[in-house]
Order: C-alpha cells, then sequence, then structure tokens
C-alpha cells in the first residue's frame, strides 16, 4: 500500500493570502493521511535537509502545494534533497476551490481527521535567494559579475550558490540579467519565469516562398528582444542600487 502525504508550503512571503491559506488549512484538517505545513520550503531547503530527506524516503507518494513546479524541482535539487516521487500543485494559479477538487478527485484522498504537523524553519533571515535551473543555464557568468554580495561561485565549468544568505531581500536583480531565464526567485511576487513560472518555446517560424519577409520578421523580433532586455538591465541596476543602500542603512543603525 502507498504511503501519501501532502506537504503545503506556508510561504513566508505571502504569496499565497491569508484568508485562502486559511481556508485550504481547515481543508487539508479534514484529510486523513499525513499533512506537513511548511513554514516554509525555501527555508527548510537550507538549514532542514534531513527532515526533508527523511520524508522523501518515508512516503511513497508527495503532494506539494507550494509555487511553481518549476521553482520546486530546482530548489529541491540545489538543496541536494532526494525526494522521490511528487506532484507539484501550484497556489500561484490554482483556487482554493481548484485544489480542493484535485486533492478530491485527482488523488482520491481520503476524508477524514488529518495528522496535522507545523514545520517552521529557525533561520534568523528570510530565506531570499536565487535557484539556479541548471537545464537552462549557459555557464555565461552574467549574474555571479552582476551580484555584488558573494552568493554565487563561478567558473567556466559550473555555477553554484554558495552564500544563499547573503542575497539581499526583494533584490532579484541577477535574475532578470541572466540571458539564458535559469536564475530563478520563488518568493518573487510576480507570475513570470524569474519567479519560476516556464519559459516560453515560442519560436519564429520561417514563412514558405518569401525570405525577405523571414529577414524583416526575424530582425523586428530582435530589435524588440532587445528593447526589453535593456528594460531589464535598467530595472536590475535600480534593484540592486536599492539593496547596496539598505545594506549601508543597516550597517550604520549597528555603529
Amino acid at each position: 500500500m502507498n504511503k501519501t502525504c501532502v506537504l503545503y508550503c506556508s510561504c513566508g512571503a505571502g504569496i499565497f493570502p491569508e484568508k485562502e491559506s486559511g481556508q485550504l488549512t481547515k481543508a487539508l484538517n479534514n484529510l486523513q493521511l499525513d499533512i506537513f505545513e511548511l513554514h516554509d520550503l525555501c527555508a527548510l531547503s537550507i538549514n532542514e535537509k534531513e527532515f526533508l530527506r527523511s520524508i522523501g524516503k518515508e512516503y511513497d507518494q508527495k503532494i506539494i502545494i507550494a509555487c511553481f513546479p518549476r521553482a520546486i524541482k530546482n530548489i529541491l535539487k540545489q538543496g541536494d534533497i532526494d525526494f522521490g516521487k511528487y506532484e507539484v500543485i501550484n497556489f500561484r494559479e490554482e483556487s482554493v476551490e481548484k485544489i480542493i477538487n484535485k486533492l478530491d478527485n485527482q488523488f482520491n484522498l481520503p476524508a477524514g481527521n488529518a495528522n496535522y504537523q507545523i514545520r517552521e524553519s529557525q533561520l534568523k533571515v528570510p530565506a531570499w535567494f536565487p535557484v539556479i535551473d541548471h537545464s537552462l543555464c549557459t555557464l555565461c557568468g552574467q549574474c555571479y559579475r552582476f551580484c555584488l554580495f558573494g552568493v554565487y561561485k563561478f567558473n567556466k565549468k559550473s555555477l553554484s550558490v554558495v552564500n544563499p544568505l547573503a542575497c539581499k531581500d526583494n533584490c532579484p536583480a541577477c535574475g532578470r540579467t541572466c540571458p539564458a531565464s535559469a536564475i530563478i526567485f520563488p518568493r518573487l511576487p510576480e507570475k513570470s519565469v524569474l519567479s519560476g513560472a516556464e519559459p516560453s518555446n515560442e519560436k519564429t517560424q520561417k514563412p514558405e516562398g518569401n525570405s525577405s519577409l523571414f529577414v524583416l520578421l526575424n530582425e523586428r523580433n530582435n530589435t524588440r528582444r532587445n528593447i526589453f532586455r535593456q528594460g531589464f538591465i535598467k530595472q536590475a541596476e535600480a534593484e540592486r542600487n536599492k539593496a547596496l543602500e539598505d545594506l549601508k542603512k543597516e550597517l550604520n543603525k549597528r555603529k
């Protein structure tokens, strides 16, 4: 008999509204299985790795209610956490009603009284840090060069997050400079590739029998992409500058 549990990430960034979170918690308590409310998965992936690994080993199936599946996959991979088989329900895109319907209809979870456990991180700082999607990373080093806080380690053969807690809250600047959309900030409020949404796979299709039209459209698309990139770079520079100013203020307070 397969052993199943549900893990609900009570995101410290407030991604899931408090009202909806309360409704979901009430519904989860009415399921006859083990429920783990995590405060939160980003933080626990840093300082509670053994706890997460133990869940991966103990349960045959894990249902994770959290943010974008791409973000969850790479959070676990970056933390070197073998989680086995699991499914992700994205509360950024699903209403509480749809989440409950999925639990009832797709997973056929039994009704009853839950064994409800709350697991809190002991980190003294919010767990805001970049997560690398190595399937997209081209090892260009742009994020490493742009970050001023020593978060990354980089050489021509590897890129890794070695000092995640040095990252400054609400500064996703390095990720905005990534040309491959390989950097994820799971706690970023915006619904974008940078917060973990799947990158678009759309490509310009060559029209048959009109190469000049293809060249024109391709040039126009390249120009549009360059304009967007310039906008991202300016935004990144502004976010980085703000992070530096906040750090200076914090250091001055300690004097």
